[in-house]
């Protein structure tokens, strides 16, 4: 269970403690058990790769690796076959100060540190924060409209995170700071990501086209068989089974939880989800927002709000589905979806909530007041209104101005697990869709040019294994 504590102003979540209670077991087969008799080779789905990037087509095939198939007549009863179980790495979830800051940022402030002991360097500096000083005294419009909005949000998340924080340190799940002071707050090492998840979407576009007839989904199950890589780009890919399956793209390992399905695509190739005869009663959806400092960084791509608007929403919903919208705290983005998005697509506004990040001591990763970062984000959530729609029932009304409060993983836009805070206003057994997801979760369809990043294998630690 992610909820820690449930409380009148929101939930206290417990983001690792969702990610590690999913099956992360793998069946892992061991060569020397089964090479007698000459065995013939088989494909086995629980390690898929790719031959090489420069195979890239259709004669690129998915090799398994570590599986046998026995001769009929020996006894398969001898072959060991061994659980390999998984959990995500617990430092990545360290969160011991406020001001989350990478390794880099570190060594750039330290060296500014160095360059202000130059006396002319020095004065140089005093100069810009003057000039910086008094560009402060005058906001643009956008700056007072987000002032204002704070202003208005400030006491509900002030007085609501007090309640659940008080509990979170009362029960002994968040501790105070004396407890963790001793504590070395290292540098991650996290994967080189050498696997350019998007850039694989964008090949993917050049191949040829499967016929419409053929299946849309694509099935790992436990039998053995084999699969192209066009397989995987084009086609919703579910693992049915009740454990983890391992595939590798391009040299880099990837868990695929069970009961999970996800299409690794780009916007301009969603017809498998469209296509594949099912709608969702729950759609969250985390766009990649255009802003200034994305441009700047080139950090990811973004889509304008034009884009966003084309996303057929109507087309993936169910009657009355719950529709959930990420949004950064800029004022356009949150009255874009508000006034333009939802009523593009048929979503009536019903509630907005709040996700406050804090530390493993309760405090706010970023000072509530601070006009750079603030420590929230915003969801908004609406009904999908269908004219021939029946009303749900036995679902509790969503409420307003909800607070989810947690401890955010390091990794940047990992967002925290919303499914069991959703479970009392959605129909029972509904079917989930994240739209630019980068994480699979059992019981949800995924898609994204990226949606397996944070399922690498670094970002998981292996336990022993049994047999």
């Amino acid at each position: 269970m992610s909820v820690v504590h449930q409380l009148s102003p929101g939930w206290l979540l417990d983001h690792l403690s969702f990610i590690n209670k999913i099956n992360y077991q793998v069946h892992e087969h061991h060569e020397p058990c089964c090479s007698k008799n000459e065995p013939t080779t088989s494909v086995h789905l629980d390690s898929l790769h790719v031959d090489s990037m420069t195979s890239f087509g259709s004669s690129a095939k998915f090799i398994a690796s570590g599986s046998t198939t026995k001769p009929e007549n020996e006894d398969r009863g001898n072959c060991e076959v061994f659980m390999q179980k998984y959990i995500f790495r617990s430092e990545l979830f360290d969160i011991n100060k406020p001001h989350i800051i990478s390794a880099v940022h570190k060594e750039c402030q330290s060296n500014e540190k160095e360059d202000v002991m130059n006396g002319i360097k020095k004065e140089i500096s005093i100069s810009t924060l003057r000039k910086k000083r008094k560009r402060a005294l005058t906001f643009n419009q956008g700056e007072l409209d987000a002032m204002e909005y704070h202003e208005k949000i400030k006491g509900l998340i002030l007085d609501g995170s007090r309640q659940i924080i008080q509990e979170g340190l009362k029960s002994g799940f968040l501790h105070p700071l004396s407890e963790k002071l001793e504590k070395c707050s290292e540098p991650i090492a996290l994967p080189l990501d050498t696997c350019s998840l998007s850039e694989l979407c964008e090949m993917a576009k050049h191949m040829p086209s499967l016929n419409e007839l053929e299946l849309l989904t694509l099935q790992l199950m436990e039998n053995d068989m084999s699969v192209t890589e066009q397989d995987l780009f084009l086609r919703l890919v579910e693992n049915t089974s009740s454990f983890t399956k391992i595939i590798t793209l391009m040299g880099q390992k990837y868990l695929v939880p069970p009961k999970s399905c996800f299409l690794l695509s780009d916007i301009s190739c969603m017809h498998p989800l469209l296509n594949c005869g099912k709608t969702y009663d729950v759609i969250v959806i985390d766009p990649p927002w255009q802003n200034k400092s994305v441009k700047r960084s080139n950090r990811y791509s973004y889509l304008s709000p034009l884009q966003i608007k084309q996303i057929p929403i109507p087309k993936l919903a169910a009657p009355n589905c719950l529709v959930i919208t990420w949004v950064t705290n800029r004022q356009t983005h949150l009255r874009f979806v508000k006034e333009e998005l939802y009523p593009s697509w048929s979503v009536e506004t019903v509630a907005e909530w709040h996700w406050l990040k804090i530390t493993n001591s309760g405090e706010f990763v970023f000072p509530l007041d601070s006009p750079h970062k603030k420590p929230y984000e915003c969801l908004i959530l609406g009904r999908f209104q269908e004219k021939t729609a029946l009303p749900l029932r036995n679902v509790l009304p969503i409420p307003d101005h909800k607070l989810i409060v947690s401890v955010p993983c390091t990794l940047h836009s990992h967002k925290p697990p919303l499914t069991e805070v959703l479970k009392d206003y959605i129909k029972p057994d509904g079917e989930y869709l994240e739209l630019f997801a980068r994480n699979l979760q059992p019981g949800w369809t995924s898609w994204g040019n990226e949606v397996l990043k944070f399922q690498h294998m670094d970002y998981f630690i292996a336990l022993e294994s049994r047999s």
